[in-house]
């Protein structure tokens, strides 16, 4: 009986360290943020089995043999409890690519993804999101949907084609019809399922990556060329890490990374050269953000470069979730980067949610076209006269701190609009230092306690 039962144990232990030598691991990363930060839970799968796609039947000469071949290695990886997809050297035409929970995505060095043109390719149409409204939409160009332990890693490219995604940047009447009937579906609480944006008329462009009420996410290490629309989406995701990737992508709204409604988010050692803001927190637009009430939390940058973009950290104006516990550190805009600011906080009366707990220090910039911090709460954009005010909504925002930041020309140091009826307050600027500014220093309009020393 026991030779039998120690059979059993031996059979038992070993297939199970054999899976667990093929399986997803979890690491854990401690971050130092001046709030509670807990610790991110990313997946490692360096015991986990590669599987080049070229032994699923990618073709660099057949955009849909790729498409398949992808789809099919991500299945297999998945359907293992965890691989490797591998994209080997060479350029790749392909259409979507949706992953699955357990796959990493990697791409060696020399190998380009580049991503077609046709937004049939795009379709059918996924559950996503349009600037904080969800809806469905075509399908980004890489999409994950309620996964868990997802990465694209390694030193190749992503890159969009973007022979027609650049002729939508253009907003004609009948697409800001489009975004006015997605506000008011929203704003009436329509089912997502019956807010179907995908026709001649919408345009609306999909994000190239959004990693959508996914977990434990790991991007490193690659870069990315082009996009249609934001370049980074971690979209009601927890436990992101965005690690030494390059992003290049001067279209319309090109935000680099846009963590919204997202939670435990560190990216770090990344270069920006953007269209737009390189990176931009939010946290739904109006009901969106009410509805779902998860706010953007934990996020904390450090160590980035930016060439260009028109902030280095926006928070808003999509913010009526709620977002707190930003810290920004030890980042640098280059010389002759063209930059707005390097913190803006921005809101109007539609947004409610709230503004709290944001830190930034030990960052520096050349010249910038507005100033270090800017916090506006009228900022509507084609809102303002699209759609009317249906319900006023404030936003609070307090606890703003700064220190030990320097420039070299800017328009003002920090210039922080309030509203009368709900100040702003708790604001702390120190050594913040410019070497030449063009108007007044510090412009304050309903601020309480706003503590100010070099």
């Amino acid at each position: 009986m026991m030779r039998y039962l120690f059979i059993f144990l031996t059979l038992y232990f070993s297939a199970f360290y054999a899976n667990a030598e093929e399986g997803v691991a979890l690491t854990k990363i401690k971050v130092a943020a001046p709030f509670e930060m807990p610790e991110i839970q990313i997946p490692d799968f360096s015991r986990c089995k590669r599987l080049l796609i070229t032994d699923f039947g990618a073709d660099q000469t057949n955009k849909d043999k790729t498409t398949q071949a992808i789809a099919s290695a991500i299945s297999k990886a998945n359907e293992i409890g965890g691989g490797v997809v591998v994209i080997p050297s060479g350029e790749w035409l392909t259409g979507k690519i949706h992953l699955k929970s357990n796959v990493n995505l990697h791409l060696e060095k020399g190998a380009v993804l580049l991503f077609s043109e046709d937004p049939a390719d795009y379709l059918p149409a996924v559950h996503a999101s349009w600037e904080g409204m969800e809806c469905y939409n075509y399908s980004p160009l890489i999409y994950a949907y309620q996964c868990k332990n997802i990465a694209i890693t390694g030193e190749g490219e992503i890159k969009a084609k973007m022979d027609v995604w650049k002729k939508w940047f253009a907003r004609p009447q009948a697409h800001m019809e489009s975004i006015k009937r997605l506000y008011n579906l929203a704003w009436s609480r329509t089912p997502i399922e019956s807010r179907q944006m995908v026709d001649d008329t919408a345009h609306l462009r999909p994000q190239f990556i959004q990693f959508n009420r996914s977990e434990n996410i790991l991007l490193e290490g690659i870069s990315i060329t082009n996009s249609p629309f934001w370049t980074i989406h971690p979209y009601l995701a927890k436990n992101v890490v965005i690690r030494k990737v390059k992003v290049y992508a001067h279209g319309h709204n090109n935000d680099g990374v846009d963590p919204e409604m997202s939670q435990n988010v560190l990216i770090e050692d990344c270069f920006f050269d953007q269209g737009d803001d390189a990176i931009a927190i939010k946290s739904g637009r109006n009901p969106e953000g009410w509805r779902l009430k998860i706010p953007s939390k934990n996020v904390v940058i450090r160590n980035c470069i930016v060439k260009n973009g028109h902030q280095l950290v926006a928070i808003g104006s999509e913010l009526s979730g709620g977002i707190e516990h930003v810290f920004v550190d030890n980042c640098e805009v280059l010389e002759g980067a063209k930059l707005n600011h390097l913190v803006f906080i921005k809101t109007n009366e539609r947004m409610g949610g709230y503004v709290k707990k944001v830190y930034a220090s030990n960052l520096k910039a050349g010249k910038i076209d507005l100033g270090i911090l800017g916090i506006e709460t009228d900022v509507l954009y084609q809102w303002r006269t699209l759609v009317p005010t249906y319900e006023r909504r404030l936003t609070p925002i307090k606890d703003i701190f700064l220190e030990n930041i320097s420039v070299s020309d800017v328009q003002f140091v920090s210039r922080i609009l309030g509203e009368e009826e709900l100040p702003i307050s708790n604001v702390s600027l120190k050594k913040l230092k410019a070497t030449h500014v063009q108007g007044e220093k510090y412009i304050s309009k309903h601020v309480e306690n706003i503590d100010i020393s070099n």
